[in-house]
């Protein structure tokens, strides 16, 4: 016994002997070549250069939760029935995008994009959706988006597409910021019009030179480099959330449940106190919570003691935030998320980081295989990929997946102006009828009519200063035209968590490191 204790030691020291001779932080652990040493290969390495939390934004760490509606079904369309869920760790912005972000954004527009106004004209929000024919609001329709008085309100009157290319642009001057606190780029002392503004996909390859340049990024020769992803400087796409992503925040059930228990017993129906809307003690009891329309021509109450002094938008920090720190996840305004509308997408859509809208793209190259010049934007061009390039994949085969599951009838061969949906027992035309579709007894056969729900049909969630309570639960969804802006509608923006989410593991020990502010 005692020799077979001393064999057990003896490995036992040799063992540590090993571990504290091998590779280190430097040296490949698996080929015992070394990094960032021009001797050998000359790869680089940057260790400790984790995400930061983006600016205005907040972390919201992942995990599984019941997406779906828990309310009555007022509408009947049973169109969010619960189902369990994962989304990943990711970051949202604590508020709504304001009115004089997005004046910012169109100043910038304007001033950059001098060869092509239509740039400008294209994210001009429509300050019209405010009128109504039985109803004086003028006023908002003038002063709204520009007075100084509205600075901090939520802005209106955005498409989901407007919404979209907002969050591109922003997604580049985040990142020439970062350049810029880094050193490797001086703010430019020139103009930088059209398409020789910043972009981060042209600058990744080689298609974009500031005209201010700092230090420089130095490779492991002491040469000098550009930026690359693999150095951590750069922020992953800023977008709108997915909507698993939006309701998920919406709900933030971070501490609900009993401790270490992976259960969650507590469901919420609202974001900032759970099961009412009101607050339930205090100098404010009896005060909303959340910026709604309580009944038929009341938007705000008594005028002494109103009960959520707010007769349109209030400011986008206004309220109690929920759990997560999130302000206005239920009334205020509805906001758009990324994903285009179908009633059963809750049933279809994968139970891991759910989503309906994918279209996928390469970027277009040349015949020797470089990336194609930049267009008048200053952004990459990307093409559909085809079905022969993917002849051999399981995971998918075609670009657009936005009507995955559909069971889609086609009428005509080659690219048919009209889709019928066995599902829904629905067709819709894309451009001019043929004449030789027009008859009745072929229509009638068809059921040929309008839908509403196609692929340009996105999700809002939220309820607005306008709803009754039912739509303030976040598990309700709407949909509307990806052209089309409301004055109940509204957006914030998201940014995936890369490298997993911070926690514990089963030892206790801290994995995934800790969240940068």
């Amino acid at each position: 016994m005692k020799s077979r204790l001393s064999i057990i030691a003896g490995l036992t020291v040799i063992s540590a002997i090993l571990v504290s001779c091998g590779p280190g932080a430097d040296t490949d652990p698996y080929t015992g070549w070394k990094y960032n040493d021009p001797k050998y290969v000359g790869f680089e390495v940057v260790t400790g250069q984790d995400q930061r939390t983006p600016t205005n934004m907040v972390f919201i760490p992942g995990g599984q939760f019941t997406m779906g509606l828990f309310e009555q079904d007022m509408t009947f369309e049973a169109n969010a029935l619960p189902r369990i869920v994962t989304v990943q760790s990711f970051y949202m912005d604590e508020t709504e995008v304001s009115n004089l972000s997005y004046l910012f954004y169109l100043y910038w527009l304007k001033k950059v994009h001098v060869s092509n106004p239509q740039v400008f004209q294209n994210a001009l929000p429509d300050t019209f959706c405010w009128r109504d024919p039985l109803a004086y609001n003028e006023p908002m329709v003038r002063y709204y988006f520009r007075h100084p008085s509205y600075q901090q309100y939520p802005v209106v009157g955005v498409s989901w597409l407007q919404a979209s290319e907002y969050a591109m642009w922003r997604t580049d001057r985040v990142n020439e910021q970062a350049l810029i606190k880094a050193g490797i780029y001086k703010p430019a002392a020139n103009e930088e019009f059209d398409a020789e503004n910043f972009n981060t996909e042209a600058y990744l390859v080689g298609q974009y030179e500031h005209p201010a340049p700092g230090k420089d990024m130095k490779d492991a020769s002491g040469n000098p480099r550009r930026v690359r992803i693999e150095d951590g400087i750069f922020q992953p796409d800023i977008r709108l959330p997915t909507e698993a992503e939006w309701e998920y925040a919406a709900f933030a059930n971070e501490g609900n449940g009993v401790p270490g228990d992976e259960n969650i017993n507590t469901k919420r129906l609202y974001t900032a106190n759970g099961l009412t809307t009101r607050q339930t003690m205090g100098p404010g009891r009896g005060k909303f919570y959340m910026n709604f329309k309580r009944g038929r021509g009341d938007n705000m109450g008594l005028s002494i003691t109103p009960n959520d002094a707010a007769d349109i938008p209030a400011p986008v920090d206004m309220y109690v935030p929920n759990d997560f720190g999130l302000y206005n996840m239920a009334g205020n305004v509805c906001e758009w998320v990324a994903d285009v509308y179908r009633p059963l997408s809750h049933e279809d859509v994968s139970d891991f980081n759910p989503y309906r809208g994918n279209e996928f793209k390469v970027l277009d190259r040349n015949d020797d295989g470089s990336v194609k010049q930049k267009d008048s934007l200053g952004r990459l061009i990307y093409r559909d990929v085809t079905i022969m390039e993917n002849l051999i994949r399981r995971n998918y085969k075609v670009a657009d997946n936005r009507g995955y599951h559909d069971q889609i009838n086609y009428v005509e061969g080659g690219n048919p102006p009209y889709r019928y949906n066995s599902n829904s027992k629905q067709g819709f035309w894309y451009g001019e009828m043929p004449d030789s579709l027009k008859t009745d007894s072929l229509l009638d056969q068809l059921f040929v009519g309008t839908s509403l729900i196609n692929d340009i049909a996105r999700v809002y969630k939220g309820g607005s200063w306008n709803d009754r309570a039912f739509w303030l639960t976040p598990g309700s969804r709407r949909f509307l035209d990806q052209n089309l802006a409301s004055s109940m509608i509204g957006f914030r923006c998201a940014v995936i968590r890369v490298g997993g989410s911070p926690g514990l593991d089963a030892n206790g020990k801290i994995v995934n490191g800790k969240v940068k502010d």
